[in-house]
């Protein structure tokens, strides 16, 4: 890096065009020549990191409703999702070890400066509005456990900086061991509380198969027919700020890129690792389906939110069976949920950070501390949630329960915005021979996989951005009201389809470009 790049130690937000997250970058050491378990344990880590936002507070409300309102029907939509995260997650993980760029880099590195813009401002829009459920999760979990008014418990949030300055200390393995341990946490209460409601398990499997009703638009039940809620649980599973994540962890091990077979062994036990973790995640959100189906019995939960499930895993007359019954007037039912949710709370809050780190450093080599980072991402997405829950104050609980869980709901929209410009640009890139190689570009049978999700998942976001919009005026909105939705939401189609079509067109003409520099380069990333 020349000295014009070369960043002041005294500066708080410093120029960065260097390695991705330069200072856990290749920091992991890796032994040759151990056994297949030794090796994966060492390269195990990153893979948890990115399964926290399979689980995160945003997937919750859908898969428990979904249980509710259809039973098992919606566990095959969870095992695709999953499968389709299994996919992108390695595409991701594979760009970062081989070119040695994270997607924001290498998206940057081959759009004009314009469109880098365009597409920074948009996922950080994302990633805020992925921030407003943790700030929601987070201080519920707060408020349910310890009885902080809603209002302080928002404002403690904040407070979670002082979490990542510990942590920017104590080093990355150590952060990855502490995230584990918090999806442990997690998959216990619900393994837990599943295992005490004995649910039909020949349902379960049976569900993992699609059927021609698993994305029917009907019946209606309590607002949400079975596309609405599959549409629901893809939008709360696959995020784009995992894909830039990943490839800029995954590039915590020590790799000599001069050796092909290190490369390719990285590549290997990085994508075990991201699997494992991945199928932790598919557990833990079929688990939360299980839930609406057997712990409550069927429609017997009338307020999906956070605050309605604690209520009812503590209120006898909803629960399904005895043994449920009998722990239920403890209160350890309702008390484990409240800590799940703040265990989760808190690994949406480490990954959220990095990732933010990684989209500012790669999309305009804009670099600052991580704690400030968190801080200035935390105070924005909060003022929506303050807003929400100061409007709401005059209110009954139960409205201002629904108005909460329903600013957390229509947050994600800016997610279906935002995916198809990290999973099209990562496809294309990873099925480039000239940036991945022979040996690393996708093949066939993965390059086929890829357009498939991709086209899928972006035509199931998009058909269902109506519903969402509509979702803004409330539970019945007016003629006009649905006619405005639908005008706002096709606009954004259009805009959506227009900046992919700049998008890919940017992305061809700087080609012969890309390549030139990242040769001239390739020795500096």
């Amino acid at each position: 890096m020349d000295k014009q790049t070369t960043p002041k130690k005294h500066h708080l937000i410093k120029y960065a065009n260097g390695r991705s997250l330069e200072e856990i970058n290749g920091t992991v050491e890796v032994p040759k020549g151990k056994g297949f378990w030794k090796t994966l344990f060492m390269y195990s880590g990153p893979g948890a990191l990115v399964a926290v936002g399979y689980m995160d507070p945003g997937n919750w409300s859908t898969s428990i409703t979904g249980g509710q309102n259809f039973q098992y029907l919606l566990m095959s939509v969870i095992l695709m999702s999953s499968l389709i995260a299994m996919l992108l997650q390695y595409m991701a993980a594979k760009l970062g070890i081989v070119t040695q760029m994270d997607l924001a880099q290498a998206i940057r590195a081959r759009t004009s400066k314009a469109l880098g813009i365009v597409l920074w401002i948009l996922t950080e829009l994302a990633i805020m509005a992925t921030d407003i459920a943790e700030v929601i999760g987070a201080a519920i979990a707060l408020y349910l456990l310890f009885h902080i008014p809603l209002v302080y418990a928002v404002f403690i949030t904040v407070l979670d900086v002082l979490l990542l300055l510990l942590l920017t200390k104590i080093g990355f393995r150590k952060i990855e061991a502490i995230v584990v341990c918090l999806i442990l946490v997690i998959l216990f209460v619900f393994v837990y509380q599943v295992a005490l409601s004995n649910p039909d398990w020949l349902g379960v499997f049976t569900g993992l198969a699609p059927t021609s009703q698993t994305f029917a638009g009907s019946p209606d039940i309590g607002g949400m027919n079975p596309l609405s809620g599959a549409l629901g649980i893809i939008g709360a599973t696959v995020m784009p700020h995992n894909l830039y994540l990943h490839s800029a962890i995954s590039q915590t091990r020590k790799v000599d890129h001069s050796d092909e077979e290190d490369v390719a062994r990285t590549v290997r036990f990085t994508t075990w690792d991201s699997n494992i973790q991945l199928s932790f995640a598919f557990v833990v959100n079929s688990l939360l389906l299980i839930m609406g189906v057997a712990v409550f019995k069927s429609g017997a939960v009338k307020d999906p939110s956070f605050f309605g499930l604690f209520e009812a895993l503590s209120d006898t007359s909803v629960l399904s069976n005895g043994i449920l019954i009998q722990v239920a007037k403890s209160g350890i039912l309702s008390v484990l949920f409240a800590v799940a949710l703040l265990a989760s709370g808190q690994n949406s809050t480490i990954t959220g950070t990095l990732t933010g780190q990684v989209i500012m450093e790669g999309f305009i080599h804009m670099k600052m501390p991580l704690w400030l980072r968190r801080l200035i991402t935390r105070l924005i997405s909060v003022i929506p949630v303050l807003i929400c829950v100061m409007m709401t104050g005059g209110r009954t609980p139960i409205q201002q329960h629904e108005a909460i869980n329903n600013l957390m709901n229509n947050s994600q929209v800016f997610l279906a915005f935002a995916l198809p410009f990290s999973m099209l640009p990562l496809l294309m890139m990873t099925n480039s021979a000239e940036e991945m190689g022979e040996r690393f570009k996708n093949s066939r049978l993965i390059n086929i996989l890829g357009w498939f999700s991709v086209i899928a998942l972006t035509a199931l976001n998009m058909k269902g951005l109506p519903d969402a919009i509509k979702a803004f005026f409330g539970a019945n909105p007016t003629a006009a009201e649905v006619s405005m939705a639908n005008i706002i939401a096709y606009v954004l189609i259009a805009l959506i389809l227009a900046l992919l079509a700049w998008t890919i067109y940017d992305m061809h003409k700087s080609n012969k470009k890309f390549n030139l520099e990242f040769e001239a380069q390739g020795s500096e990333f």
